[in-house]
Parts: structure tokens; C-alpha cells; sequence
């Protein structure tokens, strides 16, 4: 099945979701446990993984744009409407917003973006060895920053609201939306 139906999704739609969920995820936990702990060994995997979200989803929102939003299983009332449009807005905005600001984040302040072991942007380094890290653009950095972590905890909301109305939908309502998401339709 190639479209989505009001009773069950395309193979492209449930892979591309859960496949994107489950990177954010993995960066989100990423991101936390590295600022958490300084452990920034881990940040090549962290930007490599930011890359790779990004791409996933570009293409999700390219196939959102060819298929529009699945239809509502059920009946809901305005405001439940309202709140799961703008969860899923700021759920798929979220997911190019936050490698994007990282990606400028990380350039701009003179750390370079390596994907993979290839470098994307060259680190800018100073006089004092390869570990001297000078910004391109401070000011582009620090903006680029905040918005990187605001998204973050932005998004970290919008997962567990995200959550919460998928077990409501489930266990309250009893439709078919999470049995739909994961491809059983």
C-alpha cells in the first residue's frame, strides 16, 4: 500500500515515523547525558546522529507534504484537535530545527561537523594546538545554542505529550490509533 487510509498507514509512513522517533530519541538522551557529564567523546556519534535525523526527516516531511496528515481515526473534540496538530507541528519542526541549530551551533563555534568520520565543516583551530577551537561567528553560535536547547526541551515535552495522547487514544478512547502507527492498521 503506498497511500495512507483512515484505517491504515503505508509502510513508508510507520518506518519513516518510527525511525525518526527513535533517533530524536537517541540524540535527545545523547545530548542530555554528554552536557550532564562532559563525556564529549561521545559527541561525533551525537552530531553523526544529528545528520542522519535530518535527512530522515526532510524526507518525512517531503512524504507528509505528498500524502498530507493521516486522517483522525475517530472522533475528538476541538481543543483534543487542536493540541495533536500542534504537537505533531512542533514534533516535525523539531526534528530539522534541532540538527540545523546544532549543525550551526557547532560550525559557527569552531568545532566543526564531522558525519561518520566525513567531515561536513572544518574545525577552525587556533595557535595552540588541534584542541584550540576559535569561533567563526560567537554570536551566530550562542544564538544557534539557545535555540538548540530550547528545541531540545521543547521537544522533550512534546514526546511525552506525544505519549500520553497515544496511551489516552488506546486505553481511554480504545481506537485504533497505536495499533494504526504501528503498521497493524
Amino acid at each position: 500500500m503506498i497511500n495512507d487510509t483512515k484505517t491504515k498507514l503505508s509502510t513508508t509512513t510507520v518506518s519513516l515515523h518510527w525511525v525518526t522517533a527513535l533517533l530524536m530519541i537517541s540524540i535527545l538522551a545523547s545530548g542530555i547525558y554528554i552536557t550532564n557529564t562532559e563525556t564529549f567523546a561521545l559527541m561525533p556519534w551525537h552530531k553523526s546522529l544529528g545528520v542522519l535525523v535530518c535527512v530522515f526527516a526532510v524526507i518525512r516531511i517531503l512524504w507528509r507534504i505528498k500524502q498530507g496528515w493521516p486522517e483522525h481515526v475517530g472522533r475528538y473534540s476541538v481543543s483534543e484537535q487542536i493540541l495533536s496538530k500542534a504537537i505533531h507541528w512542533i514534533l516535525i519542526t523539531g526534528t530539522v530545527l534541532m540538527p540545523v541549530s546544532g549543525f550551526m551551533m557547532s560550525a559557527m563555534g569552531g568545532y566543526g561537523v564531522a558525519a561518520f568520520g566525513v567531515e561536513l565543516f572544518p574545525a577552525n583551530t587556533g595557535a595552540n594546538g588541534p584542541y584550540d577551537f576559535v569561533a567563526i561567528n560567537e554570536g551566530v553560535a550562542d544564538v544557534m545554542s539557545t535555540v538548540h536547547s530550547f528545541t531540545g526541551n521543547l521537544l522533550l515535552a512534546a514526546i511525552a505529550l506525544h505519549a500520553a495522547g497515544a496511551l489516552k487514544h488506546h486505553v481511554i478512547d480504545k481506537d485504533a490509533t497505536i495499533r494504526r502507527m504501528l503498521g497493524f492498521g
